[in-house]
């Protein structure tokens, strides 16, 4: 027997027939007695603490203007002499501008210079202005990267002009000063993302296309803008200016005026002139496949102890823990840290160490047979290396369910950052799975959304997510638990997503919801290593440790020698982002060892 119940946006059953009830069961009865919810008597106000941490991060910034711009003793800036030259500008001449490929950091030894910020509606304002002994400069200027602001020299300037291969000497030969120059880095491409200078993205908020251009430039700590035409006059009045196709797709407008109109991820990322490049000719001590913990620790170390080190990633940095609000259970971290932050650190200090890291590079196939090994890109660009990591992770499975490839990218996703929060806002959602990620997830998002489903199969969550979100989870007033259910289809009209109908132990059940999350299983991403002979296990995952195999003196090591793996990709790992790391350090040292056998 079963019954069909529908859940409506009012987190009311408005249709209940439990077979289990008594006669004189209240066949009315509200979501708080159906599956596993707090008790009313706990109810409290859906927490807006991720809206609260936002605005404490604005404050923080503004109160560490000192961190930010410190002024350097004589003693520092003779030590910041030894890694430059000197340059001098004209008042009022222009030293940089936005967009213009970083030529290192500067320090000014005399005058005062203007940091003005632009973005793509041609708006500018001024961001800073920087006196003598402070210097210019920030994330970007490590790699060479494009300015994000423009310098003007107010009056005339000496600076020290340190390129950015002797800046990143000199944070690892000074490094008392080398931390304070990382340090106010950092803050300062926190306060240009905040600022909202950059790129402007124009679209629907719902348009996935949009979507996906803003968490690109989420994922990569790009500074930009969205903003939604119906809602704002002078974006309207901006596109009405200009020549466009008629279709509802998202448009970029950079600082320069340039207006791209549905770009792809790779033609963002080129116009703005973050896609780095890598040497075809040089042959790395190392490639890593995969940008996310895994893979960024494994670059860190192998790095910082001087092995030269490419890593390709197919996105942008992160993998899925740069998805994840906040992780509680990493060591050192008390409070607790986001996922995004805690990649961002570990791409900054790979960075800092000399890693080239090339995101929106997506690996085609690995030429075993040669050696050194040859890494093929899906652009036929090849990379050339005398070992390889494969780091490359495990996606999100898309489960079958009946109607979802009609909603594809209008209301399902597979990651729960604040684009998708700001969506969900109000309103009732549903989320699948019980792991860690879905639990970091439904943390977060229940400081947006008015009501949360969460639907697992097993019969709750204790045997799949760490016992800290478990708690965290059934602590919060809005949401509901429904244990042994199944999403079975999905409703849907032009605009998207409409309901999500799944089968319970009470029966079919139904919720009306623009919004679906799915944290269900993981796929590996290794179809890149199917013709090179890599041992994987029946599910795709990278086996290592074969104790009769040729790698059995190295427990990261495949059954190719010279190519290990790390992380989720690799068969019987723990899925947890601090083993992830720890194998990211560990491999480097077997690298180091096979390297020292191979001379």
């Amino acid at each position: 027997m079963t019954s069909d119940i529908t859940i409506g946006q009012s987190g009311r059953n408005q249709k209940s027939s439990d077979p289990g009830a008594s006669p004189n069961a209240d066949s009315s009865r509200g979501l708080d007695e159906i599956g596993h919810r707090t008790p009313a008597s706990a109810t409290r106000a859906i927490p807006e603490r991720y809206e609260v941490e936002e605005a404490a991060q604005r404050t923080q910034i503004a109160q560490r203007q000192y961190q930010m711009y410190p002024h350097l003793s004589d003693a520092r800036i003779a030590k910041v002499r030894r890694f430059g030259h000197i340059e001098h500008w004209k008042a009022n001449e222009v030293m940089f501008r936005t967009g213009e490929r970083s030529e290192g950091m500067r320090l000014l030894v005399q005058g005062r210079v203007k940091l003005v910020v632009r973005d793509g509606l041609g708006r500018s304002r001024l961001f800073r202005a920087v006196e003598e002994r402070q210097f210019l400069g920030e994330t970007a200027t490590l790699s060479g990267k494009p300015y994000l602001v423009d310098a003007i020299a107010v009056t005339d300037v000496e600076s020290i002009l340190v390129p950015p291969e002797q800046l990143r000497a000199l944070l690892i030969a000074e490094a008392q000063l080398g931390s304070e120059i990382m340090r106010a880095f950092i803050l300062r491409r926190i306060a240009l993302i905040q600022e909202g200078s950059g790129p402007t993205l124009l679209g629907a908020p719902t348009n996935p296309r949009l979507i996906a251009l803003a968490d690109l430039l989420r994922r990569v700590n790009h500074p930009h803008r969205v903003l939604d035409p119906t809602a704002d006059g002078e974006a309207l009045e901006f596109l009405a200016k200009i020549p466009l196709s008629g279709a509802e797709v998202p448009v970029a407008v950079l600082v320069d005026g340039t207006v791209l109109e549905d770009p792809s991820e790779i033609q963002l990322c080129s116009a703005l002139g973050i896609l780095c490049g890598f040497d075809e000719l040089v042959t790395y001590d190392t490639v890593i496949v995969g940008a996310g913990p895994a893979g960024l620790a494994a670059a860190v170390y192998a790095a910082s102890e001087g092995l030269s080190v490419l890593v390709l990633d197919a996105k942008g940095f992160g993998g899925q823990a740069g998805a994840s609000a906040r992780i509680e259970n990493y060591l050192g971290f008390p409070t607790g840290i986001s996922g995004h932050v805690l990649v961002s650190r570990a791409f900054e200090q790979a960075v800092k160490f000399g890693a080239d890291i090339v995101i929106q590079s997506e690996v085609a196939k690995l030429n075993c047979a040669k050696s050194p090994f040859e890494i093929q890109l899906v652009d036929n660009r090849v990379a050339i290396a005398r070992t390889v990591i494969i780091a490359s992770g495990a996606a999100y499975r898309r489960p079958q369910i009946s109607g979802l490839d009609n909603v594809n990218g209008r209301g399902v996703y597979f990651w729960a950052s604040s684009i998708e929060g700001r969506l969900c806002r109000d309103t009732e959602i549903v989320l699948v799975g019980g792991g860690n990620s879905a639990g970091q997830a439904i943390v977060f998002l229940a400081s947006y959304a008015s009501h949360i489903h969460v639907l697992v199969r097993r019969d709750g969550l204790e045997e799949t997510m760490s016992r800290y979100l478990v708690d965290r989870v059934t602590s919060l007033a809005n949401v509901t638990i429904h244990e042994k259910s199944v999403v079975e289809s999905v409703g849907y009209d032009e605009d998207g997503l409409t309901e999500v109908l799944f089968k319970s132990p009470r029966g079919r059940e139904s919720v009306q919801t623009r919004h679906l999350f799915l944290f269900t299983g993981a796929e590996p991403s290794t179809a890149w290593l199917r013709d090179c002979g890599v041992e994987v296990d029946e599910k795709g995952f990278v086996i290592t440790d074969r104790p009769d195999g040729a790698a059995h003196r190295f427990a990261f090591q495949t059954s190719v020698p010279g190519v290990f793996a790390i992380g989720d990709v690799r068969s019987s790992s723990i899925k947890r982002v601090a083993s992830a790391v720890g194998e990211g350090a560990a491999v480097v040292s077997e690298i180091h060892t096979l390297l020292a056998n191979q001379h």
